[in-house]
């Protein structure tokens, strides 16, 4: 049945090409940003999990009126 449907469509196959070229296209975008990235940069990112409250953003204290 569904075999059937989709003969019926005209250019059907073209999807296919056009969502693999738009896959492709976006993993070669993500491949090249990350190799461009700066060592530092990924340093700094990857010890944030690991830092002590000392970098944290300061906790709002309870304001006495």
């Amino acid at each position: 049945m569904y075999q059937n449907v989709l003969e019926s469509i005209s250019g059907i196959g073209l999807y296919g090409v056009i969502s693999i070229v738009i896959f492709f296209g976006f993993f070669s975008l993500m491949l090249t940003w990350a190799f461009t990235l700066k060592k530092n940069y990924l340093n700094n990112m990857g010890s944030l999990p690991l830092q002590d409250e000392e970098f944290a953003p300061e906790k709002t204290a309870k304001r006495q009126p």
